[in-house]
């Protein structure tokens, strides 16, 4: 039962972080918080965008490459080539 146990919890910090990066990128985009100020710099465009996405590759160090490979076209086998 553990190891169910450990999946869920790391679904919910999964989940959790999506849902923070999401939120974040959804303030920034719509200009509610700003990305830089004159008092905070850099930080609310940090804690909106940033922290969640060092959360997301701690938990999921491997999601880039998934990413990059959904992205990626695929190679075409010798049979697919052969036009004639």
């Amino acid at each position: 039962m553990r190891p169910t146990t450990r999946i869920a919890h790391h679904e919910r910090l999964l989940g959790a972080a999506l849902l923070w990066l999401l939120a974040g990128a959804a303030l920034l985009l719509t200009t509610l918080a700003p990305a830089h100020t004159d008092a905070l710099g850099w930080t609310p465009a940090f804690w909106l965008v940033g922290a969640p996405l060092v959360v997301l590759l701690a938990l999921e160090p491997s999601l880039p490459r998934q990413l990059l490979a959904l992205l990626r076209p695929r190679r075409r086998s010798a049979a697919q080539l052969i036009w004639n």
